[in-house]
């Protein structure tokens, strides 16, 4: 009978776009793992769209599912902003400038549609386990184990929590680290996901005059429409920004009632000068109401327990970051896994040897997702208009160079993380090869100063890389703001001067219509 030591095992808990990103890095990585899920299929029908960025094309490049999402999805043509009276404010090709520097598209397409992509391109689906419910999560001496509903106890060396913002793993992290340090994780840290926001979410029928695959924001006082074009369908979200804000542990679940009552009272509201809201809501294939909550754990990890995705960071998704940084962080974490085993030649990794692969991947993560976290959450306070400043800065952005917000979110795009280990081999195609577009790869500039691929540090600003753990990029939404106001109170002079006091009268009611 052998005693061979069975092999270093990750327990992943949760089977959404995270811990199936992760079940595709294990997998090349060739690290033991499974997944568990509570629902009962591999790919549920919940959610609306998602849009992947090019750094995450670039990832999924890499494990071998590029191509199937380039053809599934249609680029957006246009960004185009809107007054409440559903009147243009601006048009901008600003996902052709992304294009342009990275050297992919952002792909619009329904999140059931990239959760059945990414698991139809796992290598072994045989990891994968629906229909799970855990009743228990125990740290023992040597491992974790995980008690099952039927009685069964799966054991492994880590665990990582994949559950989601109402994250049960995290509860359990929660409970041993005060339980080995008492009051250690703090009620601060336990209020951390704040919720400002409800949003009507859904997906229905195509609606011409919101293009075929523009992305349309309709603004109004308090709350806000987002419209994603594609040529067979229309997904929506309308955020309504909260008189009564509240925090986690606090949850509130929306029925479909109340989502109907919501949906009535911005029903007459114009999206277009020729599309209601209404229209869409009426027409809708599937709607919900949900809460959207943003925060970050200052502890991301305790013992043999580390949490990704949005069970740690949980962001406002108007500018869809969310998805994208969950599929980071996994590459990230594996990143740094897999070197450690490495390193083992065999052996398995002590506790300690863990947390420090923990803590290393915390840090690396830090910058960005502080970052996505606050230019999210600006994003929406734009659109939504919830104070004067924010309501000037959605008005003044259209006088800005159209490149600015492209070319500074670019700096963002090019810090991002890609897989150090086991890519999918090369082929001529364009999904088989790494996007290149004007502005290099972070990883890559690195690796040309003799660096190892993505070990450098992220730059996020145009000037030189972040300082202090802050992103230094973050400030231009910020500036925005306060460039705006210059360059629209210059350009207004500029232009009232010459005309006669009934055009100056007339054009002054067309730029501050509401």
């Amino acid at each position: 009978m052998s005693n061979k030591e069975p092999p270093f095992r990750v327990i992943v808990v949760g089977g959404g776009i995270a811990g199936l990103a992760a079940s595709h890095c294990l997998q090349r990585a060739g690290i033991d793992h499974i997944v568990l899920e509570k629902h009962r299929e591999a790919v549920p029908t919940e959610g609306a769209s998602i849009t992947i960025y090019p750094q995450v094309v670039r990832i999924l490049q890499q494990l071998g599912c590029a191509d199937r999402l380039i053809k599934t999805s249609v680029p957006h043509e246009y960004l185009v902003a809107r007054r409440p009276d559903g009147s243009e404010l601006s048009r901008t090709k600003f996902f052709g400038y992304v294009k342009e520097n990275h050297g992919a598209d952002l792909l619009p397409l329904e999140r059931r549609e990239f959760l059945q992509l990414l698991y139809d391109g796992l290598p072994d689906k045989t990891p994968i386990r629906n229909s799970i419910i855990i009743k228990d999560v125990k740290e023992v001496i040597d491992g974790v184990e995980v008690t099952l509903a039927d009685g069964t106890v799966e054991k492994g060396d880590m665990l990582l929590g994949c559950d989601g913002v109402h994250s049960s793993m995290r509860s359990f992290m929660w409970h041993y680290a005060n339980k080995d340090i008492p009051g250690f994780i703090t009620d601060k840290e336990k209020n951390a996901f704040k919720t400002q926001w409800k949003c009507l979410v859904g997906v229905g029928p195509p609606e011409a005059s919101l293009g075929a695959s523009d992305l349309t924001v309709t603004h109004d006082d308090k709350y806000s429409f987002e419209i994603v074009a594609q040529p067979d369908r229309t997904f929506f979200f309308v955020y309504f920004y909260l008189k009564e804000p509240y925090s986690s542990p606090a949850r509130v679940r929306y029925t479909d009632q109340d989502a109907e009552e919501l949906a009535a009272t911005v029903a007459d509201h114009p999206l277009t000068p020729t599309c209601k809201f209404g229209d869409l809501w009426k027409n809708r294939v599937r709607g919900t109401l949900v809460a959207s909550e943003e925060g970050i754990l200052e502890h991301w990890h305790h013992g043999r327990i580390v949490l990704a995705g949005d069970a740690v960071h949980k962001m406002t998704p108007n500018i869809a970051l969310g998805g994208n940084a969950a599929i980071e962080s996994i590459v990230t974490l594996c990143n740094h896994l897999h070197r450690l085993l490495q390193k083992q030649q065999g052996a398995k990794p002590s506790r300690a040897a863990l947390r420090e692969v923990f803590a290393a991947y915390q840090a690396e993560r830090w910058p960005r997702i502080t970052y996505a976290i606050k230019i999210s959450g600006i994003a929406t306070r734009i659109q939504a208009w919830t104070t004067p400043l924010y309501k000037l800065a959605a008005f003044a952005t259209p006088w800005l160079p159209e490149r600015g917000a492209p070319d500074q979110l670019g700096q963002y795009i090019r810090g991002s993380p890609k897989l150090e280990y086991g890519a999918a081999s090369s082929s001529t195609s364009f999904a088989e090869r790494l996007p290149v577009g004007a502005m290099a790869w972070k990883d890559e500039e690195d690796l040309g100063q003799g660096q190892g691929v993505g070990m450098g540090k992220t730059v996020l600003a145009v000037k030189g890389p972040a300082k202090g753990g802050k992103m230094a990029g973050a400030g231009f939404f910020y500036q925005v703001m306060s460039l705006g106001f210059a360059v629209v109170m210059l350009v207004s002079a500029v232009r009232f001067l010459p005309l006669g006091a009934d055009v100056r009268t007339q054009q002054l009611i067309s730029w501050v219509r509401f």
